[in-house]
């Protein structure tokens, strides 16, 4: 039972994700009046499908680790009526061209929407979680723990804006500020109504008996309301500390400081999502999250065959007036995409590895 609970919750998040992905481009190339062949979910075989009224095919592949949006030029005959007097979502748009023969602005906008689908899910996942708490947490200090170091900084009412240069809207941002050890710190606090800097405060952590972490500060923090303000803070700061993690993760990965062998794939990722439904619902919800974010910033990355190299050619072309030669464009992208078939077995390979 646990594997089929496992399996179809991994389906959903992985399905989901690529979901939106496409549907991000689907939506803007149609905005755009640009003509979609086919919208498919999953790679392979297809299992299933139909055909709309705009004359687009829309069907469902048996491999759900991907996606696609096909553009070709329709030939005239071929187009239904209805679909040749539709108007665009905005006037200036083309119609029914295919997306190599619409404006660079336009295929820039429909190769963004991807990315920006993925993150619009990643923020309402992260709404529905801040939602679902029982309590929220303020950046504002309620009191100290006994013989709190930083009692001889902070006052009672002192609500911390930053620390050491990362913005504090929550309690959640601002735990994650400190990292667990005692040392010293910058805080921009505000405190009666006056916005002053503080330096060199100490803050020390909590421990239990057993030196286990129980907090990364020797304070608590005042109790909020569930009003909408407090939420979005809550769901915004989640949204910043994931991308910031991502983007860190990926800063790292760059400089060789995390090497590829650290990298989880989708066989890895199958084994948290198990984990992860063990934990309950907000830690599925929260995994998913994390990933359509990922996803998303990944595919803006400047990589040969992702979005974000082929954002790289429309911006050139929108700038200058001048097409990237095609043959280029496909050598690259070639290359690239072999590359990332490349790491993708590895990274398989060795999620197959640390699971057997």
């Amino acid at each position: 039972m646990t594997f089929f609970i496992t399996a179809a919750v991994s389906l959903l998040v992985f399905g989901s994700v690529v979901l939106v992905h496409e549907l991000g481009h689907f939506l803007a190339a149609r905005a755009a009046g640009i003509r979609v062949e086919e919208f498919s979910v999953g790679l392979g075989p297809r299992l299933w499908g139909f055909t709309g009224k705009s004359g687009t095919r829309y069907s469902l592949r048996l491999l759900p680790l991907g996606g696609y949006n096909l553009f070709n030029t329709p030939d005239a005959e071929e187009l239904p009526d209805d679909a040749a007097q539709k108007k665009p979502l905005f006037p200036a748009a083309v119609q029914n061209l295919s997306f190599e023969d619409a404006p660079p602005q336009q295929r820039f906008f429909v190769t963004l929407a991807g990315a920006v689908m993925n993150f619009l899910l990643g923020a309402a996942l992260m709404l529905a979680l801040a939602i679902s708490m029982p309590i929220l947490g303020s950046n504002r200090v309620a009191d100290f723990t006994e013989n709190a170091a930083s009692a001889a900084y902070l006052q009672a009412g002192d609500e911390i804006l930053w620390v050491d240069g990362t913005r504090c809207r929550s309690s959640f941002s601002l735990l994650n500020s400190f990292d667990g050890t005692e040392k010293q710190h910058t805080l921009v606090i505000s405190r009666g109504g006056q916005v002053m800097t503080l330096h060199g405060v100490t803050v020390a952590p909590q421990r239990d008996e057993t030196g286990a972490l129980k907090s990364p500060i020797d304070f608590r923090v005042v109790r909020v309301a569930k009003m909408p303000r407090a939420v979005l803070n809550q769901a915004r700061d989640f949204f910043g500390f994931y991308s910031t993690m991502i983007l860190r993760s990926f800063g790292e990965l760059a400089t060789g400081k995390t090497g590829v062998d650290q990298l989880t794939g989708p066989v890895g990722t199958v084994a948290v999502v198990r984990q992860a439904i063990s934990y309950g619902w907000q830690d599925v919800v929260s995994l998913m999250a994390l990933l359509t974010i990922n996803i998303g910033i990944f595919n803006l990355l400047p990589i040969p065959a992702l979005d974000g190299c082929k954002l790289l050619f429309l911006a050139f072309e929108c700038l200058t007036g001048r097409t990237v030669p095609l043959r280029a464009q496909a050598v690259i992208n070639t290359a690239g995409l072999l590359a990332l078939m490349g790491l993708m077995l590895f990274v398989t390979m060795q999620d197959v590895i640390r699971i057997f």
